[in-house]
């Protein structure tokens, strides 16, 4: 199987969710950008870092109890070095919700005694909470304001329209549909997309994204596959032998002895998004670090 993925998909309701950050962004103070822990740099939207040049940010490390969390760490470093607030949370149980109220309130202390020193009351600040499909946006919303102020689903793009919302009287949120850049120039980067969910499963080929994901898997650590599947795997062997041997072990199988790999790539795919194998980051500030000195 071939790592290369041909995905041009830019709906028109990303088209205009993105004009509609760039027109709504003057009204607020802080932009909270929410990333999936398990691959913060091909969850980060590249657009904002244009839209929103100018704001004070704040990069919410979503999902950390599905990620390595000494890996969670080093990203955590990583995007403070360039100059943002970033945060580690699980906005599902709201664990790390407390991290985020501090860095709201460490981010606009200098807006806030810009309007003290000018004798003005000090108001509400006004956050946009932006974030592609999938990313956890809403569910962080929803436990910010403790209430379903916004839909969520598993399924990328469930979030609609635009909404204020007012949080315990002090803080004032604009919610916005999650949004996705028009073009995947990087096969990397959209694989990494198609594993967490990102993209809809029913555009993609799910035989083929669950036996990269098992690829990726066996090259940072081979053990978490033996351990899930009980298989115990040869360093010399292909990894499409190992999702057999998968496939066999869970009984996978179609009439004639045929290997059942839509089965078998779904499992995979539905189980790593579970967390059932442990938590599992699948990039690394390190290779993005070679990337860059690559270029350069």
């Amino acid at each position: 199987m071939e790592e290369r993925m041909h995905i041009n998909w830019y709906p028109g309701h990303m088209k205009k969710t993105k004009e509609l950050l760039q027109s709504s962004l003057a009204l607020v103070d802080i932009v909270v950008e929410v990333v999936d822990s398990r691959i913060p740099l091909a969850s980060k939207n590249p657009d904002i870092d244009t839209i929103a040049a100018n704001k004070p940010r704040i990069i919410v490390l979503n999902k950390e109890d599905l990620a390595d969390q000494a890996v969670t760490g080093k990203w955590i470093d990583y995007y403070q070095k360039k100059g943002f607030i970033a945060i580690a949370m699980n906005a599902n149980s709201g664990n790390g919700l407390d991290r985020l109220i501090t860095a709201i309130d460490r981010a606009y202390s200098a807006q806030k005694e810009k309007f003290l020193s000018k004798g003005m009351i000090n108001r509400a600040p006004r956050i946009m909470i932006v974030g592609i499909p999938n990313s956890g946006k809403s569910s962080l919303i929803n436990k910010l304001t403790g209430r379903k102020s916004a839909q969520t689903g598993d399924r990328p793009g469930v979030t609609k329209g635009k909404q204020w919302v007012r949080v315990k009287g002090n803080l004032e949120m604009l919610d916005t549909p999650g949004i996705l850049w028009p073009k995947f120039e990087d096969d990397r980067v959209a694989m990494l997309l198609a594993f967490t969910g990102a993209i809809k499963d029913d555009v993609l080929n799910v035989e083929e994204i669950g036996f990269q994901l098992l690829d990726r898997i066996r090259k940072i650590d081979p053990a978490i596959i033996e351990k899930r599947y009980s298989v115990e795997i040869d360093p010399d062997e292909e990894t499409i032998e190992v999702m057999n041997r998968i496939a066999s072990e869970r009984k996978f199988i179609l009439r004639g002895k045929e290997i059942d790999y839509h089965r078998t790539g779904q499992t995979i795919l539905n189980e790593f998004r579970a967390g059932l194998m442990g938590r599992i980051t699948l990039e690394s500030p390190q290779e993005q670090n070679k990337k860059t000195d690559s270029e350069e």
